[in-house]
């Protein structure tokens, strides 16, 4: 590494994404459905007509950058703490410089990251400055406002939805950095392609993950020469090892899980790998996903192939006897199956129709020849009386009804589909009752 880069990247400079953060709402890049000209936060800025508001979204998605653009644009005095580490006191001293602010005309921002973590308490101390107009508040949080913050807390703030960033969105930023960044346009670092490929696609639309990995890849940079020619391996090394954006107790945990099992419905598994993997690595506890599987195989599945709950079942079993990492490859194998076996739904619908039907008409008696009959009693009251037993008739079949004596035309809540097994179960009810499955 040459003297110059040595003393460029030993400079008591703050990290890289601090240093590119913009300084004018102008220069913010993406979430456009918060910023468009029309939207209410933009209207807010031009009117200066601050609000509460809670920030919602995944880490990297400029949270932060907004409050402190948002203060600027208020000419708010701006107070930034964090709810993993600030406490009542601090918050209550905050709220006394607002009042002291607020009788001088000037209005007080209080940016609290992480405001999910703060206890109930905590919550309840924000309420009264929040709702006199002490000091505007705004909440970041990666997790579902509905869940964990108060009522009435929710109810004086706006909730805001941030998005990952785009692919697109990230390679603007990451450009501009090269390019406007003091430290790396005197470096004039260059990417290629791929190099830049590979930093987009791993940071999963994190700004932050991104440019935290950027610096750190030029450290690492063994060449010592400029320009910074970084490769794949830089990249790679300064990622150590890729850490999924997954968090057991949060909102992408959700998402992921729900990615995973639309990607076993829609019979693709390789994406269902993919999604499998990504909970793996995260830490997800694979009875979880065992415990997904099952229902899957069931509502999903279901006729087309009656196997697929035989398996689903041994694989909560062998997940339960060897644990993790080994109940990985019988996830894997589970997964790749039910992605791969015929879908129908139809016995689920079935479930569907049939509870809304008697929503809608109410439950019938159980006719009587249907009724059990263990006792004299109970049959000296008809029960059990003319009921046809079906073993003891041609092909095991009846014609008989097995609907309360009220339903003249008994309605087909299940339709068995083409798929798989269950194409035989359509053909031998079809020729079974004939007026129900025309």
């Amino acid at each position: 590494m040459t003297g110059q880069q040595t003393s460029l990247l030993n400079s008591n400079l703050p990290p890289l994404a601090e240093r590119v953060r913009p300084a004018h709402l102008a220069e913010f890049i993406g979430q456009g459905h918060l910023l468009g000209d029309n939207s209410l936060l933009s209207r807010a800025i031009r009117n200066e007509t601050p609000f509460s508001l809670i920030f919602w979204g995944p880490p990297g998605s400029g949270k932060t950058t907004l409050a402190k653009l948002m203060a600027r644009a208020f000419k708010a005095q701006y107070f930034e703490i964090s709810a993993v580490s600030a406490g009542v006191k601090l918050v209550r001293e905050i709220l006394e410089k607002g009042k002291n602010a607020l009788l001088g005309g000037r209005r007080t921002l209080l940016f609290i990251d992480e405001i999910h973590r703060f206890s109930k308490s905590q919550q309840d101390a924000l309420l009264h400055g929040v709702e006199n107009g002490t000091l505007i508040l705004i909440g970041a949080t990666t997790e579902n406002p509905s869940f964990e913050i108060i009522p009435p807390l929710l109810s004086r703030c706006k909730v805001m939805t941030l998005d990952a960033y785009s692919l697109t969105e990230l390679q603007t930023i990451l450009r501009r950095a090269i390019e406007k960044d003091l430290l790396l346009s005197r470096l004039k670092v260059v990417l290629s392609e791929k190099v830049e490929t590979l930093l987009l696609n791993t940071c999963g639309g994190d700004v932050r993950k991104m440019l935290n990995t950027l610096e750190l890849a030029i450290s690492l940079h063994a060449s010592g020469e400029i320009p910074v020619k970084l490769s794949e391996n830089d990249i790679r090394e300064a990622l150590q090892s890729k850490t999924a954006i997954y968090d057991k107790a949060g909102d992408y945990h959700y998402d992921t899980i729900s990615a995973f099992i639309k990607s076993v419905r829609g019979s693709d598994p390789d994406a269902a790998i993919y999604w499998l993997a990504t909970m793996l690595i995260g830490g997800e506890k694979p009875e979880f996903i065992a415990r997904r599987l099952i229902i899957l195989a069931s509502e999903d599945i279901g006729n087309a192939d009656p196997y697929a709950l035989v398996l689903t079942n041994a694989c909560m079993q062998a997940v339960h006897a060897v644990g993790p990492p080994e109940s990985d490859i019988v996830l894997a194998q589970v997964t790749t199956y039910l992605a791969s076996a015929p879908k129908s739904n139809a016995a689920h619908s079935a479930l569907r129709k049939a509870i809304n039907y008697i929503r809608e008409k109410g439950s019938g008696a159980v006719p009587l020849q249907l009724r059990n009959a263990p006792t004299n009693l109970m049959k000296s009251l008809g029960h059990g009386k003319d009921y046809q037993y079906p073993h003891a008739h041609k092909d095991h079949f009846v014609n008989e009804s097995y609907f309360p004596d009220e339903v003249e035309n008994p309605p087909s809540f299940y339709n068995p589909t083409d798929q798989g097994r269950e194409k035989f179960l359509k053909e031998r009810l079809s020729a079974l009752w004939k007026d129900r499955y025309r």
